[in-house]
């Protein structure tokens, strides 16, 4: 069974929903989830991604305040939950505190896409086995074999196979690149891949994951959380409709 991966962005539609979305994402059957820190700068995300982004900080959503809610919902987590975000805002925390209170909100591993593989072996590697947390690199159409094959050794968790070299959401995002799917499925990787950024549906979800062991859908959901009045009722339906 291929695993489904769901991104939200935290403090989005209004600030105390995360507690519920996280609790709807893990109820509805999905696999994993990924968190989004709201930033003020999100550079590899398209339009709807951002526009969660900029609602979330406008109603108030801060690291602090995602931990407390993670702590809130800890004891009811049964799937792996993964923060993902940009390293400045980390760092403002500071690092080693915020693996800390990620190790203590129950969250099982990180996705900074703006940290070099060289800074994250030399400064952030060794913090973060101490909190016991994975850590996964993005790859893209343009990785080279060898640069993947090194991304993988320093991921762990998962790799973040990116479907097109595009922004979140991009409507043009080819899904099923095949030459580039075949080429990761030959290579001997020791993470599981799963595939991200444009996937809207059962049928996309079923074609990217044919040599993959899973698919990683956010702008299709923060979309339902941002625009749906009745946002619980079709995100439950949205995340049935690509399991059953």
């Amino acid at each position: 069974m291929k695993k489904l991966n769901i991104y939200f962005t935290a403090g989005i539609p209004q600030l105390e929903d995360t507690a519920e979305i996280i609790k709807l994402i893990q109820d509805s059957g999905a696999d994993m989830m990924e968190i989004g820190m709201p930033y003020s700068d999100p550079v590899a995300d398209g339009p709807v991604i951002q526009k969660a982004h900029e609602q979330a900080l406008k109603n108030g959503m801060t690291i602090e305040k995602l931990f407390s809610q993670l702590k809130s919902t800890k004891n009811e987590m049964k799937i792996p939950v993964i923060l993902m975000g940009y390293i400045n805002p980390v760092l403002s925390f500071g690092f080693e505190n915020f693996c800390r209170e990620c190790s203590e909100s129950g969250v099982s591993g990180l996705i900074i896409p703006d940290l070099p593989p060289i800074e994250f072996e030399k400064n952030y590697q060794k913090i973060l086995e101490k909190y016991n947390l994975n850590f996964t690199f993005l790859i893209t159409p343009e990785t080279s074999d060898d640069r993947i094959l090194y991304l993988d050794s320093l991921s762990s968790g998962f790799l973040y196979a990116v479907s097109s070299s595009s922004t979140t959401g991009n409507e043009n995002a080819v899904l099923k690149n095949e030459d580039y799917l075949s080429r990761i499925a030959a290579l001997s990787l020791k993470n599981p891949v799963m595939i991200g950024f444009g996937i809207k549906s059962k049928e996309d979800f079923e074609n990217v994951t044919e040599k993959a062991d899973g698919g990683i859908i956010g702008t299709a959901f923060v979309n339902i959380l941002l625009n749906d009045k009745d946002w619980k009722i079709n995100a439950i339906d949205f995340i049935h409709s690509i399991k059953n």
